[in-house]
C-alpha cells in the first residue's frame, strides 16, 4: 500500500532542531519555547519559530496558559509521518533490490563471456 507523501510535513521532520524538539515533546508530555530553548542550543524565538513550523503541519498542537503556550505533540500526526516514512523507505528497498538484481545480471554477463582484450 502507497501512502501519499506530504512535502511540508517531510520537511518539518527534515530538520534536526525540529526532531529534537518532538524527542523533547513527547519524552515530556509538553512544553513551551521557554523549556524547550533552556534545553536546545537554540534561542526561544528560534523554538518559537520551529514550533510555528511543527504545528503548521499538525505535528504539535498549541494550548495558550498565561502568557505562554504549552505545545504537544499530535499522535495521530506523528503516526501518518511514520507511515509516510515507512512507505517510502519500503519502495527505496524494493527499488534497491531491483539495482542490485541488474548488477549481478551485468556481473554474471561479464563473467561468462570472461576477460576482455
Amino acid at each position: 500500500m502507497s501512502v501519499a507523501v506530504d512535502d511540508d510535513l517531510w520537511s518539518a521532520v527534515g530538520d534536526p532542531t525540529r526532531r529534537r524538539m518532538l524527542d523533547l515533546l513527547l519524552a515530556d508530555g509538553d512544553g513551551t519555547a521557554t523549556s524547550l530553548s533552556e534545553r536546545l542550543p537554540v534561542t526561544r524565538q528560534a523554538i518559537a519559530k520551529h514550533l510555528g513550523v511543527l504545528d503548521r503541519v499538525g505535528l504539535v498542537r498549541a494550548t495558550p496558559t498565561g502568557r505562554e503556550k504549552r505545545y504537544r505533540v499530535d499522535e495521530a500526526q506523528l503516526a501518518r509521518a511514520v507511515a509516510q516514512l515507512s512507505s517510502v523507505g519500503s519502495a527505496w528497498d524494493a527499488r534497491l533490490r531491483r539495482i542490485k538484481r541488474i548488477a549481478e545480471a551485468i556481473q554474471r554477463g561479464k563473467d561468462e563471456r570472461g576477460p576482455q582484450r
